[in-house]
């Protein structure tokens, strides 16, 4: 799969939610979220209209999916 695509910070949650991430607070326009299998893992989704493509890159190596597989979720969704 090629590029990144044009996601907002809502589509990335709901993503990051299906995969095992759940929203545990917010601060401003920043989503912390946490595994719900390991709550001391924590992963912060700007809750933007587009999301920058590094940080897509940055959201997908912290998550553990990689870059591939986070890409095939947000096209599928």
């Amino acid at each position: 799969m090629s590029g990144w695509p044009v996601v907002s910070g809502r589509a990335v949650i709901k993503v990051l939610s299906k995969v095992g991430f759940e929203p545990s607070h917010q601060k401003g326009s920043h989503v912390v979220l946490r595994r719900i299998k390991s709550p001391h893992r924590r992963l912060t989704v700007p809750e933007h209209h587009e999301i920058a493509k590094g940080t897509l890159s940055a959201i997908a190596r912290e998550s553990g999916l990689g870059p591939e597989r986070l890409k095939h979720l947000l096209a599928a969704a």
